[in-house]
């Protein structure tokens, strides 16, 4: 019996020290369990805080960027071209290599209401005296807006007429050399200095009106009369008669705009002695309508003059219009043709004497949405002959 007791003691002491055992091995693999979820704990702690401390420095960077942000933008455009002409009735070629503009913009931001915008140009690369080129101020003028409706600005602006005579740089509109209507005719490009009023209307519908310093037209010799030649371009401008210009303009139809500008101006001498009161009325319309690929221009200028001298040698009405359809393949390449006629002495009666027609042909390739290159081929006919082609390059920024 005591032999069987201590058996049982013995039995009993054996399992109690091997649950002991398996109780300790456990416990041993618990804490080897704790301690990793503490070590990944404490590494997921350390990336938490390095990720805060990234965001932080990201925002102080943001901040900075912001804060250092400056309202004052600067821009540009610039175009060198090359023509190869021959005038057929003199038998004279025009071979030429010009960098015809080098433009900077410079505008500055004063609130999101409050703003100027300057355009500062070099033509013909050289000026001075006896170079062929000019230093231009086109535009320094301040803008406000007055609500969501009313825009208004005053200095020195381009006139809101045409079609490039606002928005004229390279990679815009098609041809080495702007169109000859809206050069000779409107007169692009062409800035006056005064106040205008831009109002918003309704989605797609809005009116331009402009008080400004006019036309000096010369009353003899070879540019008497004549509209470009007439631009005082804000140079100690005579203003003793002002020009009034209205626009309505109209884009709610994807793809189309449609314009129409009336100009009016007293006297466009401005008072010259020994000569008639020349008052002035100009009237132009245009439509652009652009569908995929293709796109068509068309314009229509024309100046009524009062005057005896004026109506003497036909400069009492001026007219011109111009059609261009044009197709754009892709991002980088479309052709165009263009077909001009003008006439800067249409009161004479005698087109075959005056009026002059100009057929262009080319291609642009837009090395960059800003960056084009282009080739034209030229033909005038009337009362000028002349043909030949035109190469250039022109960029914006």
């Amino acid at each position: 019996m005591m032999m069987k007791k201590t058996l049982l003691a013995t039995a009993l002491i054996g399992l109690f020290a091997s649950q002991s055992a398996v109780a300790s091995d456990e416990t041993k693999e618990l804490r080897k369990i704790i301690e990793q979820q503490q070590k990944v704990l404490q590494d997921l702690e350390r990336r938490l805080e390095a990720t805060e401390n990234r965001v932080e420095k990201t925002a102080d960077v943001v901040e900075e960027v912001a804060e250092s942000k400056s309202a004052t933008t600067i821009g540009g455009y610039g175009e060198l071209h090359y023509n190869n002409i021959t005038n057929n009735d003199s038998g004279e070629d025009k071979k030429a290599i010009d960098f015809h503009r080098f433009v900077l913009f410079f505008g500055h931001e004063f609130t999101e209401s409050t703003r100027f915008f300057s355009e500062l140009e070099v033509e013909h690369a050289l000026s001075g005296d006896g170079k062929p080129g000019e230093v231009e101020l086109e535009q320094a003028y301040i803008e406000h807006d007055f609500n969501e409706m009313f825009t208004g600005k005053a200095g020195l602006f381009l006139v809101p007429v045409g079609i490039i005579n606002e928005t004229h740089e390279p990679p815009t509109f098609y041809g080495v050399e702007r169109n000859p209507v809206e050069k000779n005719i409107l007169p692009a490009t062409w800035w006056e200095a005064g106040a205008a009023l831009n109002v918003k209307a309704a989605p797609g519908l809005a009116f331009d009106g402009a008080v400004t310093s006019g036309l000096e037209v010369a009353t003899e010799g070879s540019k008497a009369y004549n509209i470009r030649s007439g631009r005082q371009k804000v140079a100690k401008a005579n203003a003793s008669d002002l020009a009034y210009t209205a626009r309505v303009k109209y884009t709610a139809v994807p793809g189309l705009e449609l314009a129409a500008t009336a100009q009016y101006q007293s006297d466009i001498t401005q008072g010259a002695a020994g000569v008639d009161t020349a008052s002035a009325t100009m009237l132009t319309a245009h439509a652009i309508y652009s569908i995929k690929g293709f796109t068509v221009k068309a314009l229509y200028a024309q100046w009524d003059i009062d005057g005896k001298e004026a109506e003497a040698d036909g400069h009492d009405e001026q007219n011109g219009w111009y059609i261009e359809p044009s197709y754009r393949f892709n991002d980088s390449f479309g052709l165009f043709a263009r077909y001009n006629r003008y006439d800067n002495q249409a009161g004479s009666g005698n087109d075959t004497d005056t009026e002059i027609t100009q057929t262009n042909v080319g291609v642009n390739y837009w090395l960059h949405e800003n960056v084009v290159f282009k080739a034209d081929y030229e033909k005038v006919g009337g009362a000028k002959d002349a043909d030949g082609f035109n190469l250039g390059v022109g960029y914006q920024f």
